[in-house]
């Protein structure tokens, strides 16, 4: 299967970001790519954290997630759509929805971004939890006979949460993310290349990357890594396509060589 993980530098204006999503999108499926991964944020990066209030809709209504099952049957591709805000329980706070969408445009998934960033350096500031409500159930989903875990940026420091996606394993993990510059100069393409080599499957990361409008820039370097935690394309910067082939046998050929998920040791293992 032909993956793809579109890279965007989303703006504060919904209509354009959604416009810019339809031609990405339609240039992956020209290209061959039967899934699609659209990067965090995707429909728009407002000029303060509150403006995600703004533009938040209800579950399973609303022009993004409509504009999203669209271009899943349109293009008939597995479309993994980012974020989106929903609207929560709490009316000051929205959920960071990632929901992806089969090729017939219905909803195969939702996963609510668990883990919220907070970061300080002295001259970098950002707290998710000040307009975000955290998310609580890990998921996956089948896309034909993929198994796919779905996380959010900032859950990628956290590999207790793909321990619990690999039950069975997945053969693919997906990480849209909108990295600050700072921290995926240092971190993002390390941890991608971890996650996917001690889960021993492929991942997908579509990033936003590039200098936005409220002045944030964030890192890019959109990318699929493979089993044995290779990179396989990477687009360091500004809006594009990464493309990659995802073959099962390569997956295979990696766990039986080096058999790590068969070798782990739980507390309750041990207990055993």
């Amino acid at each position: 299967m032909k993956i793809a993980a579109i890279q965007m530098v989303s703006t504060p204006r919904v209509a354009d970001n959604l416009a810019a999503a339809r031609r990405l999108v339609a240039q992956a499926a020209h290209e061959g790519a039967q899934l699609v991964a659209l990067p965090e944020y995707f429909c728009v990066m407002g000029q303060t954290d509150r403006d995600k209030l703004e533009v938040a809709e209800q579950a399973a209504a609303g022009p993004i997630q409509q504009t999203l099952a669209d271009l899943a049957r349109e293009h008939g591709v597995w479309l993994i759509g980012g974020t989106l805000p929903l609207r929560s329980v709490d009316p000051d706070r929205v959920l960071n929805s990632n929901c992806v969408f089969a090729p017939d445009g219905s909803l195969a998934a939702r996963y609510d971004k668990i883990h919220l960033f907070k970061y300080d350096n002295g001259r970098e500031r950002y707290d998710e939890g000040n307009a975000i409500r955290a998310g609580t159930l890990p998921t996956t989903f089948q896309a034909g006979e993929l198994k796919v875990g779905l996380s959010v940026c900032y859950d990628l420091r956290f590999p207790e949460l793909y321990r619990e996606l690999m039950h069975p394993p997945c053969d693919l993990i997906s990480v849209p993310a909108a990295f600050t510059y700072t921290t995926g100069l240092a971190h993002w393409e390390l941890l991608l290349r971890a996650r996917a080599v001690e889960n021993q499957c492929y991942v997908i990361a579509a990033a936003q990357g590039g200098t936005h409008e409220n002045g944030r820039r964030t890192f890019g370097h959109s990318m699929v890594v493979d089993p044995w935690g290779k990179v396989l394309n990477v687009l360091p910067e500004g809006e594009g396509v990464v493309l990659a082939e995802l073959d099962p046998a390569r997956t295979a050929s990696v766990r039986l060589q080096l058999p790590a998920l068969e070798h782990r040791r739980t507390a309750a293992s041990v207990s055993c």
